[in-house]
């Protein structure tokens, strides 16, 4: 059996009010409704050219890119939104990293130093979530677990994309419930993932 530290079990559950808190500028027209659509191989595919573009722009500072979020999980049903993880050394020294990939057309809505210091930006299109996180945050961790564990275990992928499914009609008209709504069933494949 594995063992992970203790911060990579234990998961953040953020709160509306804290989301609010590390909100910079517009939220994205995305986080307005939640459209769950059939696994699509071609996201994969978009993964691999946006990863290329975004170490082209970095350079060393991008220590890491990894495609995560259902997007990365072959059969799993999701919102067509590419969710990245990049890491950089540290998140705090923004003039290091913001200004080139701005100039990629993402920008910077979620600013959370409480959360590992976590930063999110959107696509110009809002079709992808880049999450950028520095060395040793355990959110990432648990992202690439959770991803490789919905790729080899397919009762859980679909139980997982079930419950997407009937939380985003359950939400539909409170769509910011349904990242938290989620918070159940994933705890509980984190549970089965943790006890391997």
């Amino acid at each position: 059996m594995a063992e992970y530290p203790q911060d990579v079990v234990q998961r953040f559950h953020g709160t509306p009010e804290q989301v609010d808190a590390g909100l910079v500028g517009e939220p994205p027209r995305t986080w307005a409704s939640v459209v769950i659509e059939e696994y699509d191989p071609a996201w994969a595919r978009r993964f691999v050219a946006l990863r290329t573009s975004i170490v082209e722009a970095l350079g060393d500072p991008a220590l890491g890119v990894e495609h995560v979020g259902s997007t990365a999980v072959p059969g799993l049903a999701a919102k067509p939104i590419i969710d990245i993880d990049l890491t950089v050394e540290d998140t705090a020294q923004e003039p290091g990293y913001l200004p080139a990939l701005e100039r990629l057309g993402y920008r910077l809505v979620l600013r959370e130093p409480w959360w590992h210091g976590h930063r999110m930006l959107v696509s110009a299109a809002e079709d992808v979530n880049l999450h950028v996180w520095p060395p040793g945050a355990p959110e990432p961790v648990r992202h690439r677990l959770f991803r490789d564990w919905l790729r080899s275990h397919p009762h859980d992928r679909d139980r997982y994309a079930e419950t997407k499914r009937r939380l985003a009609r359950d939400t539909a008209h409170r769509p910011r419930d349904y990242s938290l709504a989620k918070n159940d069933v994933i705890d509980d494949i984190y549970a089965r993932i943790f006890a391997a």
